[in-house]
């Protein structure tokens, strides 16, 4: 596959901003595994390889099991999830695929019901970001590495 464009070359002041946010979401405090089971399961919905394959290694290194992550896909199809991590990934789906709906009250809820409102504004700024940083690699055709 052809390389594209490179935004931190081309656009360097852009890629700040974005890294910026994810200074924000580092300091909040978000659970490390939530964070990437977000940004995993968010680049699976997206077809981002790039992301996939970043996201799980640093999920890997960080003690999430294999087999969480090989069923990340069918999380409502297993009992291998928390009740928060359920509720943060049907609001990382429902976020992430926004044109369907849009974020329906209740999965909102359940989310804001079992986060503190810090917890449930990283969630928001994580699926924003890896959407963002999703559309950029693809776009761009970023390689594996």
């Amino acid at each position: 596959m052809e390389n594209r464009i490179n935004l931190s070359k081309t656009a360097p002041k852009a890629m700040e901003a974005m890294v910026g946010l994810e200074k924000y979401i580092a300091q909040s405090g978000i659970d490390k595994k939530i964070y990437e089971l977000i940004k995993t399961r968010a680049s699976q919905i997206n077809g981002c390889a790039y992301c996939i394959n970043m996201h799980v290694r640093d999920a890997m290194k960080i003690g999430e099991t294999t087999q969480r992550l090989f069923l990340l896909d069918a999380w409502r199809e297993t009992e291998l999830y928390t009740e928060k991590e359920r509720a943060v990934l049907a609001l990382t789906e429902a976020v992430t695929l926004i044109t369907n709906g849009h974020v329906p009250d209740e999965i909102y809820n359940e989310a804001a019901r079992l986060l503190t409102d810090e917890e449930l504004a990283a969630v928001i700024m994580t699926i924003v970001t890896i959407n963002g940083w999703n559309r950029i690699a693809i776009t761009s055709r970023s390689p594996l590495d």
